[in-house]
């Protein structure tokens, strides 16, 4: 399998997908590869969903799960973004992709180098240009968002969300304890400060009944409830059920409430990013 229009994408959070849709309409032929639980907080615009559900639709392109390399290559010759499990991209060998972007957003290289194809780009801290990929692209919110660094690293993670009405870091909840998370209120929700938007479940464990010294089921101990920091817009919860850490980012609210429709669309910071990928393809002449 070779072709010049093959991108792959390592990731397909909400940032990734907003590179992976924009490539597909650009006409590129997309794969984008994922873990087996990814951890996507924005899930209604994260074609990392599909890892789950099969498919997901983000405003009008559909990404499909696909089970081996050979499917996702069709998939994505048809136009269709494949998603893929496979987080060490043992798959890229085979596929001999034009490009690779990493767009995990991890804040680390993890693993992608330049050896991976003829062109390299990756989103974010964590990588220098020239050195471990071709190209940069700064995901810092202000004027450089976008913006395609040849040499050096993007700015240094800070830690603290971009401001949205004046609220920074209170928009991001985090679990205040590790354990399963069970969610009490769905992406969209409209939520008013301090409301239990989930619970989390302690890990559960075999108990000894003192009644009579039989063998008991797996009990649940004292649940934590998770409170909103604000009052607005539910934009993100990770899935119900999934295993959480403390200090795990696990919602993202938006005090506008009135953006409901903001919930399912990609975001500007995405878009921009997006645009500087594909800046970054054509200039280095991988076209579709």
């Amino acid at each position: 399998m070779d072709d010049r229009t093959l991108v792959i994408v390592r990731g397909a959070g909400d940032l990734a997908t907003g590179t992976i849709a924009k490539l597909v309409k650009s006409g590129y032929a997309v794969i984008s590869l994922e873990t087996e639980a990814p951890t996507a907080i924005r899930r209604t615009v994260a074609f990392s969903e599909a890892v789950y559900t099969g498919k997901q639709q983000v405003e009008d392109v559909l990404g499909v799960r696909v089970r081996t390399p050979q499917e996702a290559y069709a998939l994505a010759m048809e136009g269709i973004p494949a998603i893929l499990v496979d987080p060490e991209g043992e798959s890229i060998r085979q596929l001999h992709p034009a490009a690779v972007v990493d767009a995990i957003l991890a804040k680390r290289n993890l693993g992608t180098n330049r050896g991976m194809a003829p062109f390299t780009v990756a989103l974010g801290p964590g990588f220098t240009a020239g050195k471990d990929v071709n190209v940069v692209i700064e995901t810092k919110r202000g004027h450089d968002l976008g913006r395609l660094i040849y040499e050096g690293a993007a700015a240094v993670n800070t830690g603290v969300p971009g401001m949205i009405a004046g609220y920074g870091a209170e928009r991001v909840v985090h679990a205040p304890t590790a354990g399963i998370l069970r969610a009490r209120v769905q992406i969209a929700d409209t939520i008013e400060k301090d409301a239990v938007i989930a619970v989390i479940e302690p890990e559960r464990r075999a108990g000894i009944c003192s009644a009579g010294g039989c063998a008991c089921d797996l009990q649940t101990l004292g649940a934590v409830p998770v409170r909103a920091s604000l009052t607005g817009l539910l934009r993100g919860l990770i899935r119900d059920g999934y295993p959480v850490t403390k200090g795990m980012k696990i919602a993202d609210i938006d005090p506008r409430s009135e953006e409901y429709d903001n919930c399912f669309k990609i975001s500007d910071k995405a878009r921009c990013i997006a645009g500087g990928v594909l800046e970054a393809l054509l200039r280095a002449g991988v076209l579709p």
